[in-house]
Formats: structure tokens, C-alpha cells, sequence
């Protein structure tokens, strides 16, 4: 069995109605596949420890560590806009809350850990495929320096799991700063449970945001983190795919890695996911949609601050705010990504006459900014010369900078989890092979400085190669 953890359940020192309190369901086998051991010290775990019989049994749902209090947490959502008055985890278990040695504070949950009261028909169960994304996109995103859940461990469980065939049978073993969502608040604003929003309100206050005063406070707060977290993914290429408000976390972090992708070539209006069949969530629409999200999580605190037509106008003020973080966040990161320590808003055409020169003509998001800093942001274009004419007044921009070609390195990697990586490493897991998933997971563990023998992942996809859809994980 596993030794005592620094467990300190607060989630569970709320109200029954808040989750459904159960074990994981069991499985045949668990094998450990992958441990983050970097994750493990900080969250003071002995990573050796973690390899043990005790702990793999652990990861795969056979075991419950002592001090932990497994449940199920209770949410609502708007799924590509449609309401769903009832969610939650339907395969995820929440173990508790590890207390790290430096006090800070992260959830431990099981991913495919069995069915729940909230699974609505599903098996609960996750394939190998989900888990392997997951684990190697979160914890790139984390290398990048984006707020995010992260991967502890995964294991595959011994067991199949259908979907339309067999496929392996895994658990990932997340860490959050909590688990709670923008739908977590609408479960019980649906319900008119004025007492449990204001549990929530205070507990999220306590655990995230200490500053904040009240409930116009944390609306502030939480939508100032969205703002900034948003601006990061659009510098990043990132497309989440499925931004439900059950998938937006008031943590700020990037939660629930389903049909996620990177664009490799550059396209504001590109989707992946094979369930958006309207681009609700292209790339372009993330920061509108990230705010139409928090308009819906500052509906659901009206009922705690006093006069109705005061608070609806107070909050509508907060939510508005986003415009203005999120402007400024992404001037700040599209600014270092072509080498400017401080951009004004004078720059933003500069930046903005870059990404239409680049969607004009497919030029690879990653690449052209990394060759901005290298010298080989030209060999993107298939015109080079439209690039040569912004070049020109790029450079007489960068004459003011003192260090351009420092504040670039470290602001554009290298590698990104390209889909088709992605994708490569799923397919021979699935077959047994872990070996390029573990490649993957190295070379993208330190995403702006790369071994020269690692060239290779930075390569755009050959045109056999190019993932154009990504699926969710149920």
C-alpha cells in the first residue's frame, strides 16, 4: 500500500450535493507507462516510491492512498452552447488535495477511473490514445510556460475498452489547482441554490484568488486569468477544441486536453476537432468565446450581490475588462515573438501585417516565428518577397531594441507537439510501443532549446503526414 500523503480533502469538507463520494473501479492489470518525476518532487512525492507495487496499484484505481477521499464532482455546461443541466465527472475521480512542502495546493485525479453517477450511459473508462494526448500535451504546454493541468502518471490498465473497435485501457493520474469549473457554479445557479453558490464562492476565493473582495472581486479575477491565459494559447497556435464552459477552469489553468492541436500551418479560422462542425471554436473565436463563457459565470453570482439591476451592471463592467487584458497580454507575447521587449499599440499593425502575410499564404506558425530569430523566417513563404517587404520595416523597428534576438529565443520554441507526433505516438502505443511517446515527451520537456539531434521534430508535416481532424477522448 502507499504511505500517508499531506492529504487535505477541503472540496470534500463541502456539502454532499457538491459530488458523489465513491472508489475507483478496479482493473485487471496496471502497468506504469510513464512518471513524471519532476511533477513528483514537487509535489514532495519520492519519485522511486512512486514506481512501487503500492503506488502503481494506485495510479490504476486498485488502491486508495490513506488520506485521500475519492469523489465525483458535480457540474453543469454549455456544450457548444446548448445548456446541459447536469455533467460532472463522469470518469474522473477526484482523490483529494495534495498539500505540497512549499503549501501550495493541487488536486490529484484519476482519468478512466470507472463509471460515476455523472457518466450518462458511458463506460467511464479511458483508451490509451486520450491518456498519451493528454499526458503530452499538457505537460508541453507546462515546458511552454503556459498555466495548465499536468500529467503525474499514466498507466494502462490490462483491460479493453470499446469505442468502435478495442482499444487499450488506460488511467492518467492529473494534478490541477483545483478541478473546479465555470460549470461547477452553473450547476447550482441552475438549481437556485443561492447557499451552495456562496460555499463555491468563498471556497474559490480562499484557494485561488485571496485578493479578491467578494463576488464581483473574484469575477475580476477569474476573468482577468482567462484573459491572459487566452492571449498565451493564440501566441502558441494552440486550439482547444472544446472550450464548454464545463472546460473552462476559474483557476485560469488549460483543462481537459480533448481534440486539442497546434496549427502547423497558420489559419484563423482553422478547426481540428471533429465534433465542432460549425468552427464554434476555431482558433479566431477563442477570445470571444472565452468571453461569452464568462458572461455565463458572472450570470450565476448576480444572486450574491444585492440589488439585481446594481449587480448585473457591476458584473457586465467586470466580464468587459477582458478586452483590455487580453489586448494587452497579447501585445505583450506577439510583441517578444518578433523581438520586442516593450510593443505599444503602434506595433500591433506590424504584428497583425505578419499574421495576414502568413495566413495568406500557409506559412507555418511555429517555424516563421522560431526563423524570425534564426535568420529563416523567408524559407516559410512561398512568396518570399511579400515577407522581405515587411522584414525591411520589422528591422527598423528591432534598431531601438537592445537584445531582439535574445528576447525572441526564449519566446519562440522550437517544437510544439505537432499533431502528427502526436498522432505517431498514440498509434504505437496502442500497438505496445512506448518508445516514441517517450522521444516525444523528452524533446518537448524543453521546447526552446533543442539537441541538435532532435532537428527532426521540428519539421513541418509532409503533406501525407497532416492531421486535420483530432477527436475527443469519450
Amino acid at each position: 500500500m502507499t504511505r500517508a500523503l499531506a492529504f487535505d480533502n477541503s472540496y470534500a469538507r463541502l456539502p454532499g450535493r457538491f459530488y458523489h463520494r465513491q472508489p475507483p473501479a478496479k482493473v485487471a492489470e496496471p502497468r506504469l507507462i510513464a512518471l513524471n518525476d519532476a511533477l513528483a518532487r514537487r509535489l514532495g512525492l519520492d519519485p522511486d516510491a512512486l514506481r512501487q507495487p503500492g503506488w502503481i496499484a494506485a495510479f490504476g484505481g486498485n488502491a486508495v492512498p490513506e488520506g485521500a477521499a475519492p469523489l465525483a464532482q458535480a457540474y453543469a455546461g454549455h456544450q457548444f452552447g446548448g445548456w446541459v443541466p447536469q455533467l460532472g465527472d463522469g470518469r474522473a475521480l477526484l482523490l483529494g488535495e495534495l498539500v505540497a512542502p512549499d503549501g501550495g495546493r493541487f488536486d490529484l485525479q484519476l482519468k478512466g477511473s470507472g463509471p460515476t453517477p455523472f457518466s450518462r450511459r458511458g463506460d467511464g473508462r479511458a483508451a490509451i490514445g486520450p491518456v498519451i494526448r493528454e499526458y503530452i500535451v499538457s505537460e508541453a504546454m507546462a515546458a511552454l510556460g503556459v498555466p495548465t493541468t499536468r500529467a503525474l502518471a499514466a498507466v494502462t490498465t490490462g483491460e479493453p475498452v470499446w469505442r468502435e473497435t478495442a482499444l487499450p485501457g488506460a488511467v492518467l493520474t492529473r494534478v490541477a489547482a483545483s478541478h473546479i469549473r465555470v460549470g461547477t457554479f452553473q450547476y447550482f445557479a441552475a438549481r437556485n441554490d443561492v447557499e451552495a453558490l456562496g460555499l463555491l464562492t468563498d471556497h474559490v476565493i480562499a484557494r485561488h484568488y485571496p485578493d479578491a473582495d467578494g463576488p464581483l472581486g473574484l469575477i475580476h479575477a477569474v476573468t482577468a486569468a482567462q484573459a491572459r491565459l487566452i492571449a498565451h494559447w493564440m501566441s502558441l497556435g494552440f486550439i482547444h477544441g472544446v472550450m464548454n464552459t464545463d472546460n473552462m477552469a476559474v483557476s485560469g489553468e488549460t483543462i481537459d486536453y480533448g481534440p486539442c492541436a497546434f496549427m502547423d500551418g497558420y489559419d484563423p479560422r482553422k478547426v481540428f476537432s471533429s465534433i465542432d462542425q460549425f468552427g464554434r471554436y476555431a482558433y479566431s473565436n477563442q477570445p470571444q468565446v472565452a468571453l461569452w463563457n464568462l458572461a455565463q459565470f458572472a450570470s450565476c453570482l448576480i444572486p450574491l450581490m444585492g440589488d439585481e439591476d446594481t449587480a448585473i451592471a457591476a458584473a457586465t463592467e467586470a466580464i468587459n475588462g477582458f478586452t483590455t487584458v487580453y489586448e494587452g497580454e497579447w501585445l505583450r507575447r506577439f510583441g517578444a515573438r518578433i523581438g520586442l521587449a516593450e510593443a505599444t499599440t503602434d506595433d500591433a499593425a506590424l504584428i497583425q501585417r505578419l499574421l495576414g502575410l502568413m495566413a495568406d499564404q500557409g506559412a507555418d506558425f511555429t517555424r516563421t516565428f522560431r526563423g524570425l530569430a534564426e535568420g529563416m523566417a523567408a524559407a516559410e513563404f512561398a512568396d518570399p518577397t511579400a515577407f522581405d517587404g515587411w522584414a525591411r520595416d520589422w528591422r527598423d523597428r528591432l534598431a531601438t531594441e537592445e537584445a531582439p534576438d535574445e528576447i525572441m529565443r526564449a519566446a519562440n520554441p522550437a517544437v510544439i507537439p505537432r499533431n502528427h507526433r502526436v498522432e505517431e505516438a498514440i498509434a504505437a502505443a496502442t500497438g505496445g510501443d512506448f518508445a516514441p511517446f517517450d522521444r516525444l515527451a523528452r524533446v518537448l520537456s524543453t521546447p526552446f532549446d533543442l539537441a541538435p539531434e532532435d532537428a527532426p521534430y521540428t519539421l513541418a508535416p509532409t503533406d501525407d503526414q497532416v492531421v486535420r481532424r483530432t477527436f475527443c477522448g469519450t
